[in-house]
């Protein structure tokens, strides 16, 4: 299933994509407010959604697909996660070889599959395809075997990247937690959808030029790796996210750099899942 947050007639309600409609889902009598709610609940919550597939639905061009989670407790990245990548710019950030790179983007960060992107202050803004995490049940010090079933979905992120204020401290954390520098979306699909997470395809476009394409099985650390090594320091908790890593093609790398400016659109596009787009106010 693909489950959505959406405005129509007015107000933010839950939805259930349904080809080119979305079903309200709380107009339909769905006895759950929140995405959270949906997520926290596992397969009764989605049992419940089903039950209501049935019902009068939208069409998409008539709504406003909102980030599809509300703001979650935490929102987690992994950094240099590509080989191509670590390739790209190991002169300018050198890997910790064998390690994972973890990183905090501020859930303050998270805005819609169509939203603006915001410079603020930054003068080297660079865009970042991912495939996305949703946890949902509670993984403390799971093994990777294991892993996966912790996984409510998986979503469309661009992890939207303010070179110039990045490296101010070590955690990097500063100059990727802007607001609006976290579109997610378009909707969350279920995992019972995405069979194998290291199965998919994914690309970024900028004003229409592939920037990025690569496959989910060049990732160094799978998502289950990545979910069993955080959890073996502390509990990842429903509707927490998970940012997978980029492949090789940010702009920041390239000679010479090609940042993103007032009026470029972003196009962060993954099989199987949907494509959200961004433009730069």
């Amino acid at each position: 299933m693909k489950l959505a947050r959406f405005i129509g007639s007015g107000r933010e309600t839950l939805g259930l994509i349904r080809g080119n409609e979305v079903v309200d889902l709380i107009a339909a009598g769905l006895p759950f407010n929140s995405m959270h709610e949906i997520i926290v609940a596992g397969e009764e919550g989605l049992a419940l959604v089903r039950a209501h597939a049935g019902s009068p639905a939208h069409s998409l061009d008539t709504v406003r697909l909102l980030p599809p989670i509300e703001r979650p407790g935490k929102y987690l990245a992994i950094g240099l996660n590509y080989r191509a990548h670590r390739g790209e710019i190991k002169e300018i950030d050198p890997p910790s070889p064998g390690q994972q790179r973890w990183f905090n983007k501020q859930t303050s960060c998270i805005v819609g599959p169509s939203d603006f992107i915001e410079p603020g202050v930054s003068e080297q803004l660079d865009y970042e395809v991912e495939l996305g995490v949703v946890i949902g049940r509670a993984a403390k010090r799971v093994s990777a075997g294991d892993a996966l079933d912790h996984v409510f979905g998986y979503f469309v992120a661009n992890d939207v990247s303010a070179r110039d204020w990045q490296f101010h401290s070590p955690t990097v954390t500063m100059g990727k937690s802007f607001d609006t520098h976290g579109p997610i979306g378009p909707w969350i699909v279920t995992a019972d959808e995405i069979p194998d997470p290291q199965d998919l395809r994914l690309r970024a476009l900028v004003n229409g030029e592939i920037r990025q394409e690569a496959h989910t099985s060049e990732m160094i650390f799978g998502v289950a790796d990545q979910i069993a090594y955080l959890s073996t320091a502390f509990t990842l908790e429903p509707g927490d996210l998970i940012a997978t890593g980029t492949p090789a093609g940010v702009g920041f790398a390239m000679s010479p750099p090609r940042f993103l400016g007032s009026g470029d659109v972003v196009r962060c596009e993954i099989d199987g899942i949907g494509a959200i787009e961004n433009r730069v106010r």
